[in-house]
């Protein structure tokens, strides 16, 4: 009887292990997968082509896809990161007749030049603006959602940039 329990004993342990590994295994297979999403195949990041907004009010489309309205023709990346204590930038183009004014948004709330943050803008013809947006140092409650928005009488356009800080292993 004590030599059955011995044997029942040893079973546990090893189909515990089994177990886990099998876990383990699902659990580094999904995040591989997760890594790929959104990525073509030979590492290349798709890259989605802006689709006019289509409303079904007439006074909503007419807004959205003005052809004087404002439009943000280049911009930085989605996501970057940066490095503690370097310094993070974001470029916003943006077109419209009369030219657009930017704003620039952090998490949804309009931010505002201070010692850190910095805008500079330059005017590119009558109907383009450039707008860069730099902090510096970078510090971690700069991570966040950013934003730049472009608008003018006629319409609004808006571009997100995701940033989050690396940590610098030396």
């Amino acid at each position: 009887m004590m030599m059955m329990m011995m044997s029942e004993v040893g079973k546990v342990p090893w189909t515990r292990s089994v177990l886990v590994a099998c876990l383990l295994v699902m659990l580094l297979l999904s995040e591989d997968a997760s890594a790929r999403r959104g990525m073509r195949r030979g590492g290349k990041r798709k890259s989605f082509s802006r689709m006019p907004i289509v409303y079904t009010n007439p006074e909503s489309d007419d807004y959205y896809n003005h052809p004087n309205g404002a439009r943000i023709t280049s911009a930085s990346h989605f996501e970057s990161e940066y490095m503690l204590g370097r310094k993070i930038v974001f470029v916003c183009v943006a077109r419209g007749d009369p030219r657009p004014r930017i704003t620039w948004f952090k998490d949804g709330i309009e931010v505002y030049a201070h010692h850190f943050f910095h805008v500079h803008e330059w005017p590119l013809g009558d109907k383009e603006i450039k707008s860069k947006m730099e902090i510096d140092p970078a510090t971690q409650k700069d991570a966040g959602l950013y934003e730049c928005q472009a608008d003018n009488r006629y319409s609004v356009d808006r571009k997100a940039f995701r940033t989050d800080y690396a940590i610098s292993i030396d």
